[in-house]
């Protein structure tokens, strides 16, 4: 049991919209951890922020990441900073995992500079940079495979994919 793969990478990468792609050519369900935990605390991953934290939304983020790698046997996309926990890090391990690597330019364009994503807020560009920065590293050590997205449409994407894990 277990999803048939998992897609990470920053925001901005596709996975939602790749995923969803890749779950229709497969005949599976898709789900996407932030989803799950909007859908569970009845408001979005930004109110969960502004309201109670990153802390607190860290614990909700490792929960459900455990939750749906348990129960879900489709695709299955992490939220962008999902793969910074050590312990989500450890349970990644033996799954399918491929990271949607996307430049700053792409992430960027894809985002949109009036975006209502917390970690965003101020210079939207230059926090952008840093979390690439900050987390390219850890995605390419937690994947299995990395597909590139810049400049990419998402179902040649999804084609990639679904070579990968095939």
């Amino acid at each position: 049991m277990g999803p048939r793969v998992v897609l990470i990478g920053a925001m901005g990468a596709g996975k939602t919209t790749v995923g969803e792609r890749v779950a229709e050519r497969l005949g599976l369900d898709f789900r996407d951890t932030d989803h799950d935990i909007e859908e569970a605390e009845g408001r979005s991953v930004s109110e969960i922020f502004v309201d109670s934290g990153e802390d607190y939304f860290r614990e909700r983020e490792q929960a459900a990441v455990a939750a749906a790698l348990d129960t879900h046997d489709g695709v299955l996309a992490l939220g962008g900073g999902a793969v910074l926990a050590a312990a989500t890090q450890e349970i990644l391990q033996g799954h399918p995992v491929v990271f949607l690597r996307v430049g700053l330019s792409d992430a960027a364009r894809r985002v949109g500079l009036g975006t209502s994503r917390p970690l965003l807020l101020g210079n939207i560009r230059s926090r952008l940079k840093q979390l690439l920065d900050e987390r390219t590293p850890i995605y390419e050590a937690v994947a299995s495979w990395v597909v590139e997205t810049d400049g990419r449409d998402p179902g040649d994407v999804a084609d990639d994919v679904l070579e990968v894990i095939s």
